[in-house]
């Protein structure tokens, strides 16, 4: 069993700290028109706020992984069907727009139309998970 962290408020500061940073980049990367990795950064977001919400729940380190839906699974965090989708599809924007042999690809997806709706449910999200902490 891991040992309970001393400075668990810190080590949540911190988690939401970084993803505060990460919103205000994801913004301006999506003024920017810069549309792939202002959803990259829409990941690192929801991320982050998990992890957050882990460590704040369960008094642990947060689990290594970028897998959103398996961060909000082991938290218990109580999701519509409709929320476990949109956090399975904002796990892709990791890969899509880091690996180069799916950038391509990636880049044509992210129209304005598409980003913006994706940008709107992390949003949604963030402000959903921020009311749990």
């Amino acid at each position: 069993m891991n040992k309970k962290p001393e400075n668990i408020d810190d080590i949540v500061k911190n988690w939401l700290d970084s993803a505060e940073q990460n919103y205000t980049t994801m913004c301006n990367l999506l003024d920017s028109k810069d549309y792939s990795w202002a959803l990259f950064i829409g990941h690192l977001v929801i991320e982050k706020t998990l992890k957050a919400l882990y460590v704040k729940r369960l008094e642990q380190h947060a689990i290594f992984t970028h897998d959103l839906l398996r961060l909000a699974t082991k938290i218990g965090v109580g999701m519509t069907n409709e929320q476990e989708e949109w956090l399975d599809k904002i796990t892709t924007f990791n890969l899509n727009a880091r690996y180069d042999n799916y950038k391509q690809d990636f880049n044509k997806l992210c129209t304005k139309d598409f980003t913006n709706k994706w940008i709107l449910r992390i949003k949604n999200l963030r402000e959903w998970l921020i009311n749990q902490l």
